[in-house]
């Protein structure tokens, strides 16, 4: 299967033993669909909810979103055949628990379980950094507030230290902050490990409405952390395109938000929008260019939506996976692969099934030209 899709063009940035290719189209070679509910070392795979990869060992690594209730929250290393041919298949290698503070694994209890969504391999610490969507429920058998995190730690789990969450993202009681299952949905570095951008997949209470059929006010946020001093120094505004189509009833679920961002530059990204909704079989995933430089610092602004002096990220379609003719599921993470034969970079995306037998553990291999 091979389909063209192209774009703007990037910069090419130096990296470790690899360069962050330039992005002019991304040409799709091949589709991997992993068995439902595939064991593996005493888990079940499923709910892969983002992607990396380590250019020296020549691994992915796979966060699973199991909230510790089929298994204990974790994440998995595979190898991915690239480009592939119709024998191939995506072989998974060994899984790692994440562990709490006090060293053992999480416990299935929604006041102290992650929501993990996002994971990076930072080649020049040889350390991984993933983060947690937390929990927020507000009910009359009594309220779990478990806030957002982003966490530090080694090959084996093992937790090394935590990023400090500004105070406009824990979690609250109030319509205040951000929603439940909307926060800290991707994350990535510059390449030569300065910066770290972490992004929100869905507006805060105070920055307005979640995106809707027409909207056009459904800002998120990007927070840039230095990792020097392991402090946020900035934010920035991303408006949301709106949701793709109607659900099934009118008035069913339906959502648009950030599924995963890769970083370019530091003042360039890859930001993926992920649009669902009930009725619709395929999810709606687009592939934007987001460029920072212009946009303004809203770190300071408490509402993007009573306020509209600033200055949003600029965005660009990039790839829209429609185009590709072929089911496309719950599409949450993505990352540049090794180089291909012909020296052009690869570039896979995997999708989270939810652990729903009617959804699809999928990995996409594109070719980046």
């Amino acid at each position: 299967m091979a389909v063209l899709l192209s774009g703007c063009t990037t910069a090419r940035k130096t990296t470790g033993n690899e360069t962050t290719p330039a992005v002019s189209s991304l040409r799709l070679l091949h589709k991997y669909v992993v068995p439902h509910d595939q064991p593996f070392d005493g888990t079940t795979i499923g709910g892969l909810s983002g992607i990396d990869y380590d250019t020296a060992r020549k691994i992915y690594y796979l966060i699973c979103d199991d909230r510790s209730e089929k298994q204990p929250a974790r994440f998995y290393t595979a190898r991915i055949p690239v480009p592939g041919n119709a024998t191939d298949s995506v072989q998974f290698t060994s899984v790692t628990y994440l562990k709490a503070r006090d060293g053992n694994v999480f416990p299935p209890d929604k006041h102290f379980a992650p929501d993990p969504e996002a994971m990076r391999y930072n080649p020049h610490t040889g350390k991984l950094i993933w983060s947690s969507e937390g929990e927020r429920i507000i009910s009359n058998k009594g309220n779990i507030l478990n806030d957002p995190g982003i966490f530090e730690i080694d090959s084996s789990g093992r937790l090394l230290d935590s990023f400090p969450i500004p105070e406009q993202f824990h979690m609250r009681v109030t319509d205040n902050g951000p929603r439940r299952n909307g926060v800290f949905e991707g994350l990535g570095f510059t390449a030569n490990g300065r910066y770290m951008f972490v992004s929100l997949e869905e507006p805060r209470y105070e920055d307005g409405p979640k995106a809707g059929l027409a909207d056009t006010t459904a800002y998120i946020r990007l927070i840039k952390y230095d990792l020097t001093t392991r402090k946020p120094v900035a934010q920035y505004a991303y408006k949301l395109d709106p949701v793709a189509y109607k659900p099934v009833p009118d008035t069913a679920f339906r959502v648009n938000g950030i599924s995963d961002i890769l970083v370019l530059s530091e003042q360039k990204l890859l930001v993926m929008e992920r649009s669902f909704s009930t009725g619709v079989k395929n999810n709606t995933i687009k592939v934007f260019i987001a460029e920072l430089q212009h946009a303004t610092n809203v770190d300071n602004t408490v509402s993007l939506q009573t306020t509209q002096n600033f200055i949003p990220v600029k965005k660009s379609l990039l790839l829209n996976f429609e185009r590709l003719n072929t089911y496309v599921d719950n599409v949450e993470g993505m990352t540049f692969g090794p180089v291909l034969p012909n020296g052009n970079r690869s570039m896979v995306f995997v999708a989270d099934n939810n652990f729903d037998s009617k959804e699809e553990t999928q990995f996409f291999i594109f070719e980046v030209e």
